[in-house]
């Protein structure tokens, strides 16, 4: 594994442990290390007429989109697979997910991929967009 490659695991880490927690607020002061200033989080699904969906939000809309379900739920993402490419100053990782209401429960309340796009700057490797998806029927997690 490349410098590169374990620095880039540090923040996908990072990103997993931010939003992990028991019920209750977490230290969104953390994003700004690991997010860069222009970076964008981007949640898809399907409405119910089948229909794609998006919500497009910088650090400060995620965390204020986010604060009321971890306030009031247990929410675990645990990462299962990772695959990361580099290019130069620039970064791609396809990383699958698990979200449980604890670490070790034995119940799944979703599975997905998140697409993580990376720069690299004086300070090392930022976040500059990530955008997810859940598995449904017909679309399955796999690296």
């Amino acid at each position: 594994m490349s410098a590169d490659e374990a620095a880039i695991g540090k923040v996908l880490d990072e990103l997993y442990d931010i939003i992990s927690g028991p019920a209750g607020p977490r230290d969104w002061t953390r994003q700004k290390a690991i997010f860069h200033d222009e970076s964008r989080q981007m949640r898809t699904w399907v409405e119910p007429d089948g229909s794609a969906a998006i919500k497009i939000m910088g650090r400060d809309a995620y965390a204020a989109d986010t604060t009321p379900y971890f306030a009031e739920n247990a929410f675990y993402e645990i990462e299962t697979a990772r695959r990361i490419n580099i290019f130069g100053n620039m970064a791609h990782a396809w990383s699958i997910y698990e979200a449980r209401r604890s670490p070790d429960a034995a119940d799944l309340d979703r599975r997905g991929i998140n697409s993580i796009q990376l720069y690299k700057d004086a300070d090392g490797w930022k976040v500059m967009s990530m955008i997810w998806d859940n598995e449904r029927e017909g679309v399955v997690a796999s690296l």
